[in-house]
């Protein structure tokens, strides 16, 4: 029996069997036929125990939801002290929790973001951005990135990859318009209309493998966005944080954006909250009628105070050392493993602790993912490009635990390339 404190299972089974009547049928199934069967127990620090009871190293960490790791104890002590105060709290009026985040957020991001408006999603923040931005250039077209992914609420989606916006009916091509991602004139023959209200892009782009952004491409589609008018929207869910060694990773490109989104890792995990920062002009909307978007759970009280010592936690020079000392590591050990498989393991793309792992494979990164799972290591393969691994180190990381997931790194790519030659050609 698993008891819960509020409910009980009896079985990992029992487990999976309900998930698939009441919850998710297609994405359970999708993980049990991966041979991935987690049904995630215990977490801790940066481990995962199964139901099974066997642990993992996360190294996956929900898209860096879990960059200080799971239920850090600073931010759990913090929520737990802010509830003495704190709850939801009230849309409508002022709040001193969401006011002092908000602050927070301005200070630690580039000059040209003067407001925030919260979201409870990732989602939710780009729709917000989107809004803004259309609300700012009286427009309606949208320039986002072939094989993009900015979550899958009503705006969001439609950026994002055909495949989720054709589910549900989202795809608009006259007012989302996709290039392909490092085209300079793409880009410029999307914007020269003077049409398009934002161009909105991933600093590297996560779900599509973090192809790195060619030298100088970012400052080419900002310069772009100035000439043609558009707004510039740094969707930084996944790469802010410090996951590039800086706090946000769009300012190792000097580029002051016109709309921030964060998102994931902002509240350490603990609890759910997300925010838009606006320029100026993309915050005008909050001058003119300040009740334009409601949300329930954005900006919740809790999460704000859970949000407030993450940053202040992520901020702290002793985590930069840390984030500069992870990435050198793995960047040396990793270096070293593809050396020894240069015909299977064909790319590194990091910056930072952003890592992709690019195997010679259509779907090498789905055998590597399930030798680390046996081999007690979670990270994810990118959904709109399955040739690469998503490796996602935490920032608080110690090196004996970097040492250990570096050599069981280095026996499922070898193990991995063996059952790829074994398998079955696709059809």
């Amino acid at each position: 029996m698993h008891d819960y404190g509020a409910f009980s299972f009896e079985s990992k089974a029992q487990v999976l069997e309900l998930s698939k009547k009441f919850w998710n049928p297609d994405k359970t199934q999708f993980w049990t036929d991966s041979g991935v069967d987690l049904v995630i127990d215990r977490r801790q620090d940066y481990f995962l125990w199964d139901m099974s009871g066997r642990r993992l190293i996360d190294m996956h960490l929900n898209g860096g939801t879990y960059n200080l790791g799971h239920r850090n104890p600073e931010v759990m002590q913090a929520i737990v002290n802010g509830m003495q105060y704190f709850d939801v709290g009230n849309h409508h009026f002022p709040s001193v929790a969401r006011t002092a985040l908000a602050q927070r957020l301005v200070e630690s991001a580039p000059a040209s973001l003067t407001k925030v408006a919260f979201g409870s999603g990732g989602g939710e923040a780009i729709d917000i951005a989107l809004k803004s931005a259309r609300h700012a250039t009286q427009r309606r077209k949208i320039v986002s990135i072939v094989k993009a992914y900015h979550g899958h609420t009503g705006l969001a989606v439609a950026t994002g990859d055909d495949r989720f916006a054709k589910l549900f009916l989202a795809d608009r091509p006259d007012e989302f318009v996709q290039v392909p991602f490092g085209d300079v004139d793409a880009m410029d023959q999307a914007l020269r209309g003077k049409d398009v209200a934002a161009v909105i892009m991933e600093t590297i782009p996560a779900t599509y493998g973090f192809p790195l952004p060619p030298a100088g491409y970012l400052e080419a589609v900002k310069d772009l966005c100035e000439r043609y008018d558009a707004l510039y929207i740094a969707d930084e869910v996944q790469t802010g944080l410090m996951r590039t060694g800086e706090m946000w990773g769009i300012t190792k490109h000097g580029i002051e954006p016109d709309i921030m989104v964060t998102g994931k890792g902002l509240s350490g995990g603990m609890y759910p909250i997300t925010a838009a920062l606006l320029s100026d002009r993309a915050a005008q909307w909050l001058y003119q009628d300040g009740f334009g978007h409601i949300s329930t759970f954005g900006g919740a009280e809790l999460g704000c105070v859970a949000a407030i010592k993450t940053l202040e936690i992520t901020s702290r020079p002793e985590v930069r050392d840390s984030v500069a000392q992870i990435a050198d590591f793995f960047a040396t050990g990793l270096a070293r493993i593809q050396a020894d498989h240069p015909d299977w393991f064909v790319g590194i793309r990091q910056n930072g602790v952003v890592i992709g792992l690019e195997f010679d494979h259509p779907e090498g990164a789905k055998f590597v993912m399930r030798e680390l799972y046996e081999n007690g290591v979670w990270a994810i393969f990118s959904t709109l490009d399955p040739r690469v691994l998503q490796f996602k180190p935490g920032l608080l990381l110690s090196l004996d635990l970097c040492r250990d997931v570096l050599d069981r790194v280095e026996l499922a790519v070898e193990r991995a390339e063996l059952a790829a030659a074994e398998a079955p050609a696709a059809k």
